[in-house]
């Protein structure tokens, strides 16, 4: 028996790369998956992976899993309802949304179009409220009629939305967003019995292809990018085991995982009275040399 033995779980975007890891990974575990993938490409063209979502169900079935096949579009405030209740009436009920699904529309800032921006935020920020918000909604009314709730909502956030990546706008905004959602989640729902996390994996996938990230597997050294490497702490944050943990963000790389520490405040400077506009200079470029150092921005010179 795996440690997600009887727990059911949405996974968008599960058609390739992580998601198709993670969808794995929780079927080897125990779990009950239904398997979301739109089939879009890596910018989201329409019917590029057509049938890839039916296809990691039928990996599932064939490692004796159980598993079901959904091809909404996660960013649709119907979609996430019909998800919610397709693992409902396929599985009896609901313990988890892994919320994956994205596509990236690379540009630099000065360049980026309002329709690529409006993509690439609609798919994750958007996408990443439909379906948890139908599935919290499911387990506060489970919780109002005395029913115990151990639920998760675990996100996926990045790098380049704890830290920004150039010519990465859009998709760093929506990532931040999608960070600091999972805060106000954790903070809203943990009464409820729901827990709520975020995953900033480093890995290699269809959208890290395409810019100027060298991930390919090296011969006979540990596949440092691999996908499946993130598969674990998704199961363990899906499983009962994880009860309590909430409000965290997580960077996996390999074999290595950590928490960010998200924003803190540095020591203040405090002159007791209002500060003159001609003393801020001084002030700011002090308060910047005594900070810890940030991490830099990806592909910053």
């Amino acid at each position: 028996m795996g440690i997600c033995e009887g727990r059911v779980a949405i996974v968008t975007g599960a058609g390739n790369g992580l998601g198709k890891a993670y969808a794995l990974g929780l079927a080897a575990q125990g779990c009950k998956v239904v398997v979301n993938d739109l089939g879009v490409g890596t910018h989201g063209e329409a019917g590029e992976t057509k049938g890839a979502a039916e296809q990691v169900v039928d990996e599932i079935k064939a490692m004796g899993g159980e598993a079901v096949a959904n091809t909404d579009d996660v960013a649709e405030w119907e979609s996430g309802k019909r998800m919610v209740e397709q693992a409902l009436d396929s599985f009896g009920g609901l313990h988890a949304v892994v919320n994956n699904a994205g596509f990236v529309r690379d540009r630099m800032f000065f360049t980026c179009s309002p329709e690529e921006w409006d993509a690439v935020i609609r798919v994750h920020l958007r996408g990443h409220f439909c379906t948890a918000r139908h599935a919290a909604e499911y387990w506060r009314a489970q919780s109002k009629a005395g029913n115990p709730v151990d639920a998760r909502i675990i996100n996926t956030t990045s790098g380049a939305g704890l830290q920004g990546s150039v010519g990465q706008s859009a998709y760093s905004t929506a990532k931040g967003g999608i960070a600091t959602l999972t805060l106000v989640q954790a903070a809203e729902l943990g009464r409820l019995g729901i827990t709520a996390n975020a995953l900033a994996p480093n890995a290699r996938t269809r959208m890290t292809s395409t810019g100027a990230f060298d991930m390919d597997a090296k011969e006979g050294e540990f596949d440092v990018f691999a996908p499946e490497n993130m598969a674990p702490l998704v199961a363990y944050l899906v499983s009962e085991q994880s009860k309590g943990v909430t409000g965290q963000v997580f960077e996996l790389k390999g074999g290595q995982v950590f928490l960010s520490q998200g924003w803190t405040d540095s020591p203040a400077f405090d002159k007791g009275a209002r500060l003159e506009a001609h003393e801020m200079d001084a002030i700011v470029r002090k308060l910047i040399e005594t900070r810890e150092p940030a991490k830099p921005v990806y592909g910053a010179a």
